[in-house]
């Protein structure tokens, strides 16, 4: 869900932005703001709209920038409110994990991705509120997407097979989970020296059995069994060095919100049953695409039911 966040800031722009002192924009610093639009009862300001507009010139958008970030707060207002309405809440811990790994993605820290932000005019906490939206979003389409049913494992054969096709198989994967920690207000202390020990333990890595016994003598290491995992179901951030990697061996090392980590893959076997024939006719049938219309249609018809008064 946080990968819709990168399409927003690649690391280019950023780089540019951290190369280059941006002078702030006026509602950057503490001022009077107004009023300008209420979504629903809700108030969105001359601060809001502000703020969003030096996020579009962050992303080099063109345009009427003004009118691109009055839409924009209109409908994150509107996400937010329907977010309420499911009871859905994300928690800040989560968003700072993400602001982190966001950072981190970019080569920086999170305290370098604030300096950015607020060089830029947009501030972490605006980012942040982005960055809580789009996930609560995503979990507002989930819901909807699990409300109006989804097809039984065995409906779902049934259907295959009726349209020609075979029960498809996929690769199941035995997962272990090494975690070097290293505290947020360490990172640029100690992230060289735990990157050095975190490759020396997955040099080491010849299976799962033993990978406890060599984190014995280590400090702050954490050993996560990841259990069975399917193909479909893997995590986008691991799925491309999961895939490569030869049961018996290790992921490449590489810095998370968390500290240095790999994932050692403990096994692999062929699958074929009706749970993975429904993941997969379910990825054939709702992909990005169709799940990008969706939102965008419902998004649209939120907007049109909202009470929007401009000030």
């Amino acid at each position: 869900m946080f990968s819709n966040c990168r399409r927003f800031l690649s690391a280019g722009v950023l780089a540019v932005a951290m190369a280059t002192t941006l002078p702030l924009l006026p509602g950057a610093v503490a001022q009077a703001t107004e009023i300008r639009y209420v979504v629903n009862n809700a108030p969105i300001t001359s601060y809001d709209i502000d703020r969003r507009m030096a996020f579009l010139k962050l992303q080099r958008e063109g345009g009427n920038l003004r009118q691109k970030a009055t839409d924009q707060m209109i409908e994150q207002t509107l996400k937010i409110q329907e977010m309420q309405r499911g009871n859905i809440n994300i928690p800040d811990e989560m968003v700072n994990q993400a602001y982190a790994r966001f950072a981190s993605g970019n080569r920086m820290t999170a305290s370098q991705l604030n300096t950015v932000l607020a060089q830029s005019g947009v501030t972490a906490d605006h980012f942040k509120e982005f960055i809580r939206s789009q996930i609560g979003w995503g979990r507002v389409m989930q819901a909807r997407s699990s409300s109006a049913g989804r097809m039984s494992e065995q409906d779902v054969v049934a259907k295959m097979l009726q349209q020609g096709g075979s029960k498809p198989s996929a690769t199941e994967y035995m997962l272990q989970q090494v975690i070097f920690v290293v505290p947020s207000g360490q990172r640029s202390s100690l992230m060289g020296k735990r990157k050095r020990e975190a490759q020396a333990m997955r040099d080491r890595f010849r299976g799962c059995d033993s990978t406890r016994q060599f984190a014995k003598g280590l400090i702050d290491v954490t050993v996560r069994d990841l259990g069975r995992i399917l193909e479909p179901e893997l995590p986008t951030d691991w799925k491309e060095q999961v895939i490569k990697t030869t049961p018996g061996s290790a992921t490449v090392v590489r810095e998370t919100e968390r500290g240095v980590e790999f994932i050692g893959v403990c096994s692999t076997r062929e699958v074929s049953d009706d749970r993975v024939a429904q993941m997969v006719f379910q990825n054939e049938n709702s992909g990005n695409d169709s799940m990008e219309k969706e939102a965008q249609e419902f998004l649209a018809e939120l907007r049109k039911n909202a009470r929007i008064s401009q000030r």
